[in-house]
């Protein structure tokens, strides 16, 4: 028992007086910054940065923004600010508040732009000890760019006492970063570059690139260079696993594509599709709903700030109503009057298109409307090999197939949908059943703009409001009508995809612009083989 204790107590005294060196240390480096050497005062700095306490990144941030002061009475090291009009100064290793003194009473300890930029480095270094995690990432990256062999061991001990695993796994590139581009030793740059090669992104690939090109080929019955050939295989492997990340974020982007697609062109498939009116303004209910979300948003902002992030919630039913008020008025004022009529409802159409457009630049200015993401719609999810997955982008997925679910429900399963069907295999007997044609008309056109105007609360948070918003999707959206089979709702959504995939495919080969006459091309020949898309549906085109 009494060894033990003694044992104890020894182990206390030895901590205990190491711990004292190590505070006396960083007192008398803290106290040559004050040195006139220039060259004093960055040894100083080196081993503060050494040392690691956590007093030291207070000490270097007062001296890079010039408030560090030296007190002429017994030449103390102190940290002075101006609060409240008062000019305070603090200890800078207790961190205790030293009251208010007079600027006169003090030095101020100069800086020049090499200790700026030493300490500026220093300082980046620094953070890897931070207790905030995104600090220790930010810093851990900046470490990975400058690869600077300086901080190889700040980053060491902040790899020994780190317990996140994400900021672990920055680490370890970071130091396998710093030891491949500058170790002399053989064996250690080969470990480095294994751990490299364990990683899939641009950044690293890069790295062993120009560590290949920094390492001469191996001559002619020489030994083999066995960093060259270790950072050739890596270069291989991680070449070949972005390759597979590439197909997966070009798929990736065509379903978002296709998702956008799909809601752009749902309420066509039952305008275009169901009713035969080809309908030209259908993208400017699109562009109706995104206005309508600008003014939900606008309100949200102005008096409930505080519930901003639901705000995206009311605009999707209001979208619906406002669109599908516009369609309901269009069809009982002028399509009516031209069913049976293609052409000419092409023509009205685009002149109510017009008009439209017209009107909301009279309104709102023909500048774009900012309309902001709600905070559960912002960000992203990295994955690997520089694959980003959007919330926005996801969201907007899920509420694709939402919207389709319901309208395939209301197709399907409602009293409404079966009237709607009705009509258009054969109005006449509809209309001898009892059934009002003309107000299913309606409410089917304007079923699709309110469908429209979901799509423009949807567009609102990838693309710009604007007048002319819907005018983009209007030719994508009949292309993916026809090839999906008119009036098919399920052909809508294998085309959407379809298309969306295939473009995002074609688009690093060819070109976005290009890539769309491909798609454009591709559409026209298939509808020469099967003019009625890949599903076919009798409808009142059909029937004509």
């Amino acid at each position: 028992m009494t060894r033990t204790l003694s044992c104890i107590l020894l182990s206390f005294f030895i901590f205990a007086a190491t711990g004292t060196t190590v505070f006396a240390d960083v007192a008398s480096d803290i106290d040559k910054l004050s040195a006139k050497s220039t060259n004093v005062k960055i040894a100083a700095i080196e081993r503060l940065v050494a040392s690691g306490e956590p007093v030291v990144v207070a000490v270097l941030t007062a001296f890079l923004e010039g408030n560090l002061y030296a007190r002429k009475a017994d030449g103390k090291i102190i940290i002075g600010k101006t609060i409240s009009g008062r000019f305070t100064v603090s200890d800078p290793l207790a961190g205790d508040d030293l009251g208010a003194v007079k600027k006169a009473a003090l030095d101020k300890i100069r800086i020049n732009n090499r200790l700026r930029t030493i300490v500026r480095g220093a300082l980046g270094g620094l953070t890897l000890l931070s207790p905030d995690k995104s600090q220790r990432l930010t810093a851990a990256r900046d470490v990975f760019k400058s690869q600077d062999i300086e901080v190889i061991t700040l980053l060491e001990k902040a790899i020994a006492k780190e317990t996140d695993d994400a900021v672990m796994v920055e680490f370890r590139r970071s130091l396998a970063a710093v030891q491949a581009t500058n170790s002399e030793d053989v064996t250690v740059r080969l470990a480095a570059i294994k751990v490299l090669s364990e990683f899939t992104d641009q950044d690293v690939r890069a790295l062993i690139a120009s560590l290949i090109g920094r390492e001469a080929p191996a001559e002619t019955g020489a030994p083999e260079n066995l960093v060259r050939t270790a950072a050739e295989n890596a270069l291989a492997s991680i070449e070949a696993r972005l390759k597979i990340w590439g197909y997966v974020a070009s798929i990736f982007q065509g379903l978002s594509l296709g998702s956008v697609l799909l809601l752009a062109a749902m309420g066509l498939a039952i305008t275009f599709g169901v009713m035969g009116v080809i309908n030209m303004a259908h993208g400017e209910m699109v562009m109706l709903g995104a206005y309508t979300t600008y003014l939900v948003q606008d309100l949200f902002k102005t008096y409930l700030a505080t519930y901003f992030d639901w705000s995206i919630l009311i605009a999707i039913p209001a979208a619906f109503m406002v669109a599908g008020l516009f369609g309901v008025v269009i069809e009982r004022c002028v399509i009516r009057f031209l069913y049976g009529r293609p052409l000419e409802t092409l023509l009205a159409t685009w002149g109510i298109s017009l008009m439209l457009q017209q009107l909301v630049r009279s309104v709102f200015g023909p500048t774009n409307q900012e309309v902001s993401n709600p905070t559960w719609m912002s960000g992203t999810i990295e994955v690997t090999g520089g694959l980003d997955l959007t919330y926005n982008r996801i969201w907007i997925m899920v509420f694709a197939v939402l919207v389709f679910a319901l309208v395939t429900i209301l197709m399907k399963k409602t009293a409404f949908g079966l009237r709607m069907r009705a009509v258009t295999q054969n109005r006449a007997m509809a209309s001898s059943m009892g059934i009002r044609t003309g107000w299913v008309d309606a409410m089917t056109f304007g079923l699709g703009s309110g469908i429209a105007g979901m799509a423009g609360v949807a567009l609102s948070q990838i693309d710009n409001v604007s007048p002319n918003l819907g005018q983009a999707y209007i030719i994508d959206s009949f292309m993916v009508v026809v090839f999906g089979g008119v009036g098919n709702l399920w052909g809508t959504v294998v085309g959407a995809l379809s298309l969306g995939i295939f473009n995002k495919f074609l688009e690093p080969v060819s070109g976005a612009v290009l890539a769309k006459i491909l798609v454009l091309v591709a559409v026209i020949l298939f509808i020469q083989k099967r003019p009625r898309g890949l599903f076919a549906l009798k409808g009142r085109a059909v029937e004509g």
